[in-house]
């Protein structure tokens, strides 16, 4: 049934030009990258000239911009997928439509699926995609130096007292994180307490009156790109929270601290820096 589509849609050449693939020389190896840390994390090795398809979004380095798209959030184009002819496409499993991967995996066509839990873990797939590309030497001092940074960034913040801070991850609908996301590690890195860590889903739709009953201490807001402007909460209205009444409100760059990349680390280090000034400000009232 599903050849019975490919030839449909006329890619049954393809489809046996992809199948037959065989890779002899990993340095030669072509990768097509279903997201953005993905794209990040291989140039990060030196293998970003192995990357010949990415998806929207994928931005960074300057180089990654001229890489061809083939889809983003909203799904997977196939036709374009297998003109590429790639030997690994390496996706994201919490972040690809699964339809789109389990179809890749039936065309053929070899996918690991990224999914780190813990920070840590970007170094495992440093390595991981180092051996995939032949650059194992690279990605070990990549993986040895994004180990390293974490553990200074977590001796600096260890003894620091902790706040109590509300992360916005969206305006409208209001939706914020829990304890078993990646943001909430970062936040708890800086030694920040979310007061919406409990919550029963992991990105939970919530209320402004929700976020004035847990009185925060600290409102962290993620700059993202988007090509719409999007809402902006008037917290002013709420004065008897704490962040909004002392006005500690800290922005931070979702590019670095929403992908799983080493640029992460820098992205951790200037939030942690940031509620930083608030912790003295609120230390000095007190």
């Amino acid at each position: 049934m599903y050849k019975a589509l490919l030839v449909g849609l006329g890619l049954c050449s393809l489809l046996g030009n992809a199948a037959a693939n065989e890779v002899t020389n990993p340095n030669k190896i072509r990768v097509v990258a279903l997201a953005p840390h993905i794209v990040e994390n291989l140039f990060a090795i030196g293998a970003g000239s192995n990357i010949v398809g990415t998806v929207d979004y994928a931005d960074y380095p300057a180089e990654a911009k001229s890489i061809e798209r083939i889809g983003g959030y909203y799904g997977i184009s196939l036709e374009k997928l297998l003109a590429l002819k790639p030997d690994l496409v390496i996706g994201w499993k919490s972040g690809n439509q699964s339809e789109d991967l389990e179809q890749i995996k039936r065309l053929g066509i070899k996918v690991h699926l990224s999914d780190p839990k813990k920070i840590e873990e970007v170094a495992n797939e440093l390595i991981t995609f180092g051996k995939f590309t032949g650059r194992i030497e690279q990605s070990e001092q990549v993986a040895n130096a994004f180990i390293t940074k974490l553990k200074k960034i977590k001796k600096q913040q260890q003894s620091k007292k902790i706040l109590t801070g509300f992360y916005q991850l969206w305006p409208e609908p209001m939706m914020t994180v829990s304890k078993n996301t990646w943001i909430n590690q970062l936040i708890e890195t800086c030694h920040v307490r979310n007061v919406f860590a409990q919550s029963d889903t992991d990105y939970p739709q919530i209320s402004i009156e929700n976020v004035v009953v847990t009185k925060p201490q600290i409102i962290i807001t993620p700059d993202e790109k988007s090509k719409t402007p999007q809402p902006v909460v008037d917290w002013q209205k709420w004065p008897e929270v704490p962040a909004v009444k002392n006005n500690h409100f800290i922005s931070v760059n979702a590019d670095l601290l929403h992908r799983f990349s080493p640029r992460m680390l820098d992205g951790l280090a200037d939030m942690c820096d940031k509620i930083d000034v608030s912790r003295k400000q609120i230390k000095s009232t007190q």
